[in-house]
Formats: C-alpha cells, sequence, structure tokens
C-alpha cells in the first residue's frame, strides 16, 4: 500500500524544497517539519498502551504511542534531517543507520556502512526522501528484512510512479507514505520535475 499526502500543508513545503532561493538550513528544517507531518499520518492507528501521568489536576491514565515498538532508520546522509524531525516528536524512539551510496553510471546503490538495533518484533520506520529508481529504498528493505524486522514503514518526501511502482512490487507487505509523487523519471534516472539531489542541497555540498 502506498499513500500520497493529501495535506494542502505538506504540498506547500514540498514546493518550498523545489525552490533554488531555499537555502541549504531552511531546506533541512522543511524536511524535518515535513517528516513530522507524514510520520503522524502513517502512525495514525498505531498501538498505544495505557500510562499514568502527573497533570495539573493530578494523576490521569492516559493512552501514547508505544515507542518501544518503534525503531527509525534513516538512509544516509540525506535521510538524517527526516530522523532528526521525527526525534522531536517521537524522542524516547530507537534508531538505527544505513549508509548508502547510488553510483552515478549504473543508478544502483550500495551499502557501506550499517548500525542496527535489534529490531525483532519491531515495527521499523525506513526513512529515505527520494524515490526514484527505488534501489536504495528495496535494497534497504532487504536489510531490513534479513534482521527480522516485524514491520516495515517506508516514510519518503519525493518519488516517482517508476520508483514507488518498482518498491511495491519488490515488497508489497511495505507501506508507504509519502509527501508528493512527481510526473515521471528521467533518462538519467532523476524525478521531474523533482527538486535535485536532496543530500546535496541539505548538506550544501553540491560544489
Amino acid at each position: 500500500m502506498y499513500k500520497e499526502s493529501s495535506n494542502v500543508v505538506v504540498k506547500h513545503l514540498v514546493n518550498r524544497l523545489r525552490d533554488t532561493r531555499t537555502a541549504s538550513n531552511e531546506f533541512r528544517l522543511t524536511i524535518e517539519e515535513i517528516s513530522r507531518i507524514i510520520v503522524s499520518e502513517a502512525l495514525s492507528d498505531f498501538e498505544t498502551v495505557t500510562q499514568n501521568i502527573n497533570t495539573w489536576q493530578g494523576a490521569l491514565d492516559v493512552e501514547m504511542i508505544e515507542v518501544q515498538k518503534l525503531v527509525l532508520v534513516p538512509i544516509l546522509r540525506a535521510g538524517e534531517p527526516m530522523l532528526t524531525g521525527i526525534l522531536r516528536t517521537l524522542p524516547y524512539a530507537r534508531s538505527g543507520f544505513l549508509a548508502m551510496k547510488r553510483d552515478e553510471e549504473t543508478a544502483l546503490s550500495k551499502l557501506f556502512y550499517e548500525n542496527i538495533p535489534a529490531i525483532e518484533d519491531k515495527t521499523v520506520l525506513l526513512l529515505d526522501p527520494m524515490i526514484a529508481t527505488g534501489g536504495s529504498l528495496i535494497d534497504g528493505i532487504d536489510y531490513l528484512k534479513s534482521k527480522g524486522a516485524k514491520r516495515i514503514i517506508s516514510l519518503n518526501i519525493l518519488g516517482c510512479p517508476e520508483g514507488v511502482e518498482s518498491v511495491q512490487k519488490a515488497h508489497p507487505d511495505v507501506d508507504i507514505y509519502i509527501a508528493q509523487i512527481d510526473e515521471r523519471l528521467d533518462e538519467n534516472k532523476y524525478i521531474r520535475p523533482g527538486l535535485g539531489d536532496a543530500g546535496d542541497r541539505a548538506f550544501n555540498t553540491n560544489g
């Protein structure tokens, strides 16, 4: 299943990312903000537990998300601002990391670093801003499944129909929550109209 956000605030923020005048710091902050909105959509029916808290009127039993059953895993480096944003909402969730790099000639991705906590019986939120060919996301899901993830939810900022279809075909059991699906993938494997390289723009490394 995939769900493209229909939230007009999300669409507004995505278009802020497209603007070449958006500086790297604002770019990162905008990704953080979008991520906080789409994670609320993805976890709208997630398991809760009853906790007793102290309020201004005394003790109260309330329902809280069971964050112990969540693990946040960004695909570095572009996924790091997504993690930062979501941790503002869910500061006690555990995190892991996957570092992957796309070969610009073949468009294939390569995993060169991982640090993942125990994810057996956990729901993993896989954070990757862009779904272009879908290759890095598929590889990331493959890896998380090999580590025993109970459920994987993909949170993404921008994608194209070809990439989303590839991920769904490879992993139909993975739910995709995405801010915006653009028109197409071009001959150079870039999303059109897109927003450029999310990692370069977020960290100001595009020369």
